[in-house]
C-alpha cells in the first residue's frame, strides 16, 4: 500500500509521463540504467515501472545520503529495498570498493529482481550527462542474463538540481528505450560508449 501511494504521488508531483520503447511488462529481469541529475532520479524510473515489475525492482543508490534520518532509512529498507552501495569517495582501496560494490549489486538481484543504477557515478550539476564508470560494464558481465534497458530523464535537472531539497513542480519525462543487446566479447570502453549513446539518442528523439 505504502509503495503505491508514493508512486501516486511521485507521479503526481513530478508530472512524469512514461513512454515505453521496450515491453514495460517483459518479466526478464533488467538493469534499468538512466542519466543522473537529482535525488528523484530512481524514484521517478521506480514510479513508472508498472506494479509487477516495480515489486521487483530495486534501486542502486549511495549508503552515506539513504542512511542519513530515520525517514530515509525506512524509505530505503522498507519502501524501495534500495541496494546501498559505498561511495567512491569513502576511504579504502577504489578499485576493491568498485568490485565489491559490483559483486553486492550481482547478488542482490537474486532469481527475480531487476537494478536502477546510474552510471555516471553522481549528479550532474548542469544536466549533460557525464562519461560512465566502468560498473555497469563489470554488472553485465556478472548477470548476463539481465537485459539492459537504456532510461533518458527529463527535467529532473531542474524539478530537484543538485544542491536543492525541494522539488520544484515541473512536468517531467522518462523514456524507457529498447533493449542493448549483449555483444560477448566487447571492450569495456566500446560497451560503455554504446550503452551512454544508448541514453543520448533517446534524449535526440525526445
Amino acid at each position: 500500500m505504502i509503495d503505491t501511494a508514493l508512486a501516486s504521488a511521485c507521479r503526481l508531483i513530478a508530472g512524469a509521463t512514461a513512454e515505453w520503447r521496450c515491453n514495460p511488462d517483459s518479466p526478464a529481469q533488467r538493469i534499468y540504467f538512466g542519466n543522473h541529475s537529482s535525488h528523484l532520479d530512481f524514484v521517478v524510473i521506480w514510479s513508472a515501472l508498472p506494479w509487477r515489475r516495480r515489486r521487483h525492482a530495486r534501486p542502486v543508490a549511495g549508503g552515506d545520503y539513504w542512511q542519513q534520518g530515520r525517514l530515509r532509512r525506512y524509505l530505503a529498507s522498507d519502501v524501495f529495498r534500495a541496494v546501498l552501495v559505498e561511495r567512491e569517495s569513502s576511504s579504502g582501496d577504489r578499485a576493491e570498493r568498485a568490485r565489491a560494490a559490483v559483486e553486492q549489486m550481482a547478488r542482490a538481484m537474486g532469481q527475480e529482481d531487476s537494478l536502477i543504477v546510474f552510471p555516471e557515478g553522481t549528479r550532474s550539476a548542469n544536466g549533460q550527462m557525464g562519461p560512465f564508470k566502468s560498473g555497469l560494464y563489470h554488472l553485465s558481465r556478472a548477470r548476463p542474463d539481465a537485459e539492459l534497458v537504456p532510461v533518458h530523464l527529463e527535467n529532473l535537472n531542474r524539478m530537484l538540481p543538485k544542491g536543492e531539497s525541494l522539488p520544484v513542480p515541473m512536468v517531467c519525462r522518462v523514456t524507457f528505450g529498447p533493449v542493448v543487446p549483449a555483444c560477448p566479447g566487447e571492450r569495456k570502453d566500446a560497451f560503455l560508449e554504446r550503452a551512454r549513446t544508448a541514453i543520448l539518442q533517446l534524449e535526440a528523439r525526445a
